[in-house]
């Protein structure tokens, strides 16, 4: 017996093949190959059809099996983790309306600043735990103001996993935990918040059906198997937003457990039994995979966007792709400490909601071309994000979020040693690297929604450390009066 799970990110999709009785990955896969294309229409603005997320899931579907060698019917449970925050809007017959508006667009801004005064901010912070800010509500308020006749023709709004599921299911459903990182759930009333949806003029009949995160949502319709290389009638058993799967998939489920992802964006998110919010809204509290009324368990997420794709625009438009991440790593090392002098504000992403909701663009601070060279460089980029996050983990703290031990998986910006030294040396904690990623952590998730795993402790059978990296006592004073010189830098410029 095998679980099957789904990663759509920004960049591919990944597929997992988890054994059931053993808890291994058998086979991983991911496409394309190359990034998923990211289009930007105008500036601010981050859009991907929905279509090729369904291409490259079949595409890994398909090799995954080939691969381990796995007959379609013996995949008994499909677990889906996604890129959170995304709008995908479909008429009656869902279809596709407009490409979705994903993670890192900019251009709700306006609309969640606006009912976060309209509707007053204490009202909206009790209720929501959040402003409306760049998420999933406020791009529906941009489309529905800007492109009227598409509004006209929108039958459901749904999240990117949630599109993923209804393609392979013909069902239109999401969770609690899905419309919370939308901005569309009371906290108060724990159920979609209604005085939000009369603010906006959404009719309630646009919100998916809720089901639970963890039961089954729906099985593979004749077409979506035939198409993924599965079989028809396969259950799809769990859906999660990337950091609470990511979260998932570190065992990260109770109160004080902390978890890190540094792919295309960086993400420390922890889990809580308080339902708190930062009076800014520069960290988000969602509800976690874990909760449940009488248990209640809350992500509060720190996003940094401007993370992996940074150093990833190093190596393609600096280097223009002549060296591999592992030299740039390697590189990197030759820098001292604090890159000499050389500051990298890492944003450049999208509206960046540490920074309440500014863009400010990436930039360099402080280069001397007589002293600094391509070393410095890398290092002062892979610090600034760390900074980034740094200065995003201390506003966590704020809202009472501790900080002992980092989990992450041994994936992305966690491969680098320069990376994950300051990360440890800076915030004093200990980082476990595991043996997962998001598309396992899916797969676990499916095992546990379909019943075969009876606990959430079953459903980790087969996860180990794969190493640990503790902060040295020597080392912190640097990385820290590093980071002084780079938060004077980042406050210059007025944030």
């Amino acid at each position: 017996m095998y679980f099957l799970g789904f990663d759509l990110g920004s960049s591919s999709v990944k597929a997992c093949l988890l054994d059931a009785e053993s808890g291994k990955a058998v086979a991983s896969v991911f496409f394309p190959e190359t990034e998923m294309a990211i289009d930007s229409p105008q500036p601010g603005f981050a859009e991907q059809q929905p279509e090729q997320w369904w291409h490259n899931a079949c595409r890994a579907s398909q090799a995954v099996l080939k691969q381990a060698s796995v007959r379609p019917e013996d995949v008994k449970a499909i677990g889906i983790s996604y890129q959170m925050h995304g709008l995908v809007v479909v008429d009656k017959d869902m279809n596709v309306l407009r490409p979705s508006i994903i993670w890192c667009d900019s251009r709700a801004v306006p609309y969640g600043n606006r009912a976060f005064d309209d509707l007053g901010r204490d009202r909206v912070l009790k209720h929501l735990l959040n402003s409306p800010g760049n998420f999933t509500a406020a791009k529906l308020a941009w489309v529905k103001a800007n492109e009227p006749d598409v509004y006209a023709q929108v039958a459901h709004f749904m999240l990117p996993g949630d599109y993923l599921a209804a393609r392979m299911t013909g069902e239109i459903v999401t969770t609690g935990s899905g419309l919370s990182e939308g901005i569309f759930w009371d906290f108060q009333t724990n159920e979609p918040a209604q005085f939000l949806l009369d603010y906006y003029g959404f009719d309630a009949s646009l919100l998916p059906t809720i089901r639970p995160t963890f039961a089954p949502q729906g099985e593979l319709s004749a077409t979506a198997a035939a198409e993924l290389g599965l079989a028809a009638g396969t259950l799809v058993t769990y859906r999660a937003g990337d950091q609470p799967n990511n979260a998932f998939s570190l065992n990260v489920l109770e109160p004080g457990q902390i978890a890190a992802t540094a792919g295309t964006s960086g993400v420390v998110y922890g889990v809580s039994d308080r339902a708190d919010y930062d009076t800014k809204s520069r960290v988000n509290t969602f509800l976690h995979v874990s909760h449940r009324p009488e248990a209640p368990r809350y992500g509060v997420l720190l996003c940094v966007n401007g993370t992996g794709i940074l150093n990833s625009w190093l190596r393609n438009q600096v280097l223009r792709r002549t060296i591999s991440y592992d030299e740039m790593n390697r590189l990197a090392h030759e820098a001292p400490v604090g890159a000499d002098g050389l500051v990298c504000l890492p944003f450049g992403n999208g509206a960046e909601r540490v920074l309440e909701n500014a863009d400010p663009g990436a930039s360099f601070h402080g280069l001397q071309l007589t002293r600094h060279e391509l070393p410095h460089l890398i290092r002062a980029a892979q610090e600034g994000i760390v900074f980034a996050l740094y200065y995003g983990i201390q506003v966590m703290e704020s809202v009472g979020v501790g900080l002992q031990t980092i989990r992450a998986g041994e994936a992305n910006m966690m491969l680098s040693p320069l990376f994950r030294d300051t990360l440890a040396n800076l915030t004093g904690a200990a980082i476990e690297l595991y043996n997962t990623d998001g598309a396992q952590g899916a797969a676990r998730g499916a095992g546990l929604g379909l019943g075969y795993y009876k606990t959430a402790q079953e459903a980790f059978t087969g996860l180990h450390v794969t190493k640990t990296i503790d902060p040295n006592i020597r080392d912190q004073e640097r990385y820290r009066n590093a980071y002084g010189t780079w938060l004077t830098q980042l406050e210059k410029t007025g944030l």
